[in-house]
C-alpha cells in the first residue's frame, strides 16, 4: 500500500473517485495548451492587437508552467499533495475566469502568465497519484487513464475552442474551465485523503538557474519564427541565457550537497531512457498536431470545423489503444509493446510522406487512426516503465521532470518543423521557379511565355503551393528518421524485479 493511500492510518476512501477527480484536474491543465490557438485571431480583433503582440498570450502560459513544472515535486514534499492540488485547481479557475474578463491585451497576458504557474503542478501530481493509490498490478491501467487525459487533452483542445470561439465567443474558450475547475476542487477536497509531507531546504539558486534556462528556451522556440531566428538580437540574447544557466545548473547539481533536482534520479536506466522516449513522444505528436490543421487549411481549402473533424480520429485511436494496452501492461514485456507503439507511429509518418494536394480525406483519417493507436501503446507503457524501478522518495520531482520533458519535446518539435517548413517552402519555390521561369521556356514555346507572363500571379501562388507541400512531406519524414532512431534505445530498459517466493514485488509507491 502506498504511503498517501497509508496517511493518518487510513486506506484510501475512493479509488475511482480518486481517480476521475485527479484526471479531471489535469485534463484542465492539458486541455489549455491548445485549446485557445483557434481564438487567437478573434482576440486579436476585439483587443486591437498585432499578431506579433498576440503571440504573448500563448507564450506567457507556456513560460510560466515550464518554470513551474519543475517546483511541483518540491512543493508538494512542503505541504502535500492534497495542499497542492486545492491551490493549483482554484488558481487555475479563478485565473481563467479572469482571463475571460480582461479588457486589454496586457491583462490577458498577465492573467494566462498566473494560469499557467497554477495549473503546471496538475498533470504530474495527478500521475504521481495514480501510481500512489494503485497497486503494480494496476500501474498499467492507471497510466492508460493518465495518458486518455493527457494525451486527448490537446487532441480535443483545437475543436472544442473552435467550436466555442463560433459559436460564443473567444471568452468562452476560459469559461470553459469554471464549472470544471469547481468541480475538481470538491473533488479533491472530498476524496483525496491527505499525505506524509516531507520537508527539505529549497535550493534557490538552483531553481532559479533552472528557471531562466527553461523559459529563455521556451523564448527563443515561440519568438523565433517571428524574429527570423538568429538574424534577431533578442533571440541571441534569450538563446546565450539559456545555454549559460543550463550549463551553471548542471556544475551545481552536480556540486550541490542539497540540488534542486536530484542527480540520483538519473542513475535510474529506466527514468533516463523514459524520458528521451516522451522528449521524441511530445516533438511527434504534438509537432504533427501543428502542420496538419494550416495543411489541411491552406493548400486543400478545408473549412475549420471539416479540418478538425479529420484530425480528431487521433484521439479515437489513442483512446483505444490506451484501453487496450493498459489491461497488457504487467503481462507484456513493456520493451515490446513501446516498440510495437513506435512501429505504429512510424508507420503513420511514413504514410504521411505520401500525402498529396490532390487526395482526399482519407490518407489523413487512416494516418491519424494508426498514430493515435501507436501514440496510445507507447505512451502507457512508456509512463510505467519509467517508474518501475524509481525509489518512491524522487517520485514527485521524476513526475514533475517527466512532464517538464514531455513539453520541452512539444515546444522544441513544434519550432523546427516550422521553421524547417519555411526554410524548404522557399528552397523548393526557388527550385521550381527555375523550370517554369517565363524567359528560360521563351525560346522553346513563345506563345506559351507569353501566357505565362499575363498570369505571372496565379503561376506564383501555385508554385508556392507545391513547394509547401513538399515541405510538409521533408517534415514527416524528419519525424519519421527521429522515431526510427529512437528505438534502439529499448536495449537499454531493464524489467522491474520480479517476484520472488511468491511475495509481491516490491511496490513503487513503498517507503
Amino acid at each position: 500500500m502506498s504511503h498517501i493511500a497509508r496517511a493518518g492510518g487510513q486506506p484510501a476512501l475512493n479509488r475511482g473517485m480518486i481517480t476521475a477527480t485527479v484526471m479531471l484536474a489535469s485534463i484542465l491543465q492539458s486541455l489549455d495548451t491548445t485549446i485557445a490557438n483557434v481564438a487567437l485571431p478573434h482576440m486579436q480583433g476585439s483587443l486591437s492587437a498585432t499578431q506579433d503582440q498576440m503571440s504573448w498570450v500563448l507564450t506567457s502560459y507556456i513560460v510560466a508552467a515550464a518554470i513551474m513544472t519543475p517546483l511541483s515535486g518540491w512543493l508538494a514534499g512542503q505541504i502535500g499533495r492534497r495542499q497542492l492540488f486545492l491551490v493549483s485547481v482554484a488558481g487555475f479557475t479563478i485565473t481563467s475566469m479572469l482571463c475571460g474578463l480582461a479588457q486589454s491585451l496586457p491583462q490577458v497576458v498577465v492573467f494566462r502568465f498566473l494560469q499557467g504557474l497554477a495549473g503546471a503542478a496538475l498533470v504530474p501530481m495527478s500521475q504521481a497519484v495514480l501510481f500512489d493509490i494503485n497497486p503494480p498490478e494496476r500501474h498499467g491501467k492507471a497510466m492508460a487513464v493518465w495518458g486518455q487525459g493527457v494525451i486527448l487533452g490537446p487532441v480535443i483542445g483545437p475543436i472544442l475552442g473552435g467550436w466555442l470561439t463560433d459559436q460564443y465567443s473567444w471568452r468562452w474558450v476560459f469559461y470553459i474551465n469554471l464549472p470544471l475547475g469547481i468541480l475538481a476542487f470538491l473533488g479533491v477536497l472530498a476524496y483525496l485523503p491527505k499525505d506524509e509531507v516531507r520537508r527539505s531546504r529549497f535550493d534557490m539558486f538552483g531553481f532559479a538557474l533552472l528557471s531562466v534556462a527553461v523559459a529563455s528556451l521556451q523564448l527563443v522556440l515561440d519568438r523565433g519564427p517571428l524574429k527570423d531566428w538568429f538574424s534577431s538580437r533578442e533571440i541571441w540574447i534569450e538563446t546565450t541565457a539559456a545555454g549559460l544557466a543550463f550549463y551553471l545548473f548542471i556544475v551545481h547539481s552536480a556540486t550541490s550537497a542539497n540540488p534542486f533536482i536530484r542527480p540520483a534520479m538519473f542513475k535510474d536506466r529506466n527514468f533516463l531512457v523514459g524520458n528521451v522516449f516522451i522528449f521524441v513522444v511530445g516533438v511527434v505528436l504534438f509537432a504533427t498536431l501543428a502542420l496538419l490543421p494550416p495543411m489541411l487549411q491552406d493548400l486543400m481549402n478545408y473549412p475549420v470545423y471539416r479540418a478538425g473533424l479529420l484530425i480528431a480520429p487521433r484521439g479515437l485511436g489513442t483512446f483505444v489503444a490506451m484501453t487496450i494496452v493498459g489491461r497488457l501492461t504487467g503481462r507484456v514485456d513493456a520493451r515490446l509493446l513501446i516498440g510495437l507503439g513506435f512501429g505504429l507511429a512510424a508507420l503513420s509518418l511514413w504514410m504521411m510522406t505520401g500525402f498529396d494536394m490532390q487526395m482526399n480525406g482519407a490518407p489523413v483519417f487512416w494516418s491519424g487512426i494508426v498514430q493515435g493507436l501507436g501514440t496510445g501503446i507507447a505512451f502507457v507503457s512508456m509512463a510505467a516503465m519509467t517508474f518501475a524501478t524509481l525509489p518512491a522518495a524522487l517520485r514527485n520531482e521524476g513526475t514533475a521532470l517527466f512532464s517538464l520533458t514531455r513539453n520541452i519535446g512539444s515546444s522544441i518539435g513544434i519550432s523546427v518543423v516550422q521553421a524547417l517548413l519555411t526554410s524548404n517552402t522557399q528552397i523548393m519555390h526557388s527550385t521550381l521557379a527555375n523550370h517554369v521561369s517565363p524567359y528560360n521556356l521563351a525560346a522553346r514555346n513563345p506563345q506559351l511565355a507569353e501566357q505565362l507572363t499575363s498570369h505571372i500571379a496565379e503561376l506564383n501562388a501555385r508554385l508556392t503551393a507545391q513547394a509547401s507541400m513538399v515541405a510538409y512531406l521533408d517534415d514527416f519524414q524528419f519525424m519519421l528518421i527521429l522515431t526510427l532512431l529512437t528505438l534502439p534505445l529499448l536495449l537499454l530498459v531493464r524489467r522491474p524485479a520480479a517476484k520472488k517466493n511468491g511475495e509481491e514485488a516490491p511496490h513503487v509507491g513503498m517507503e
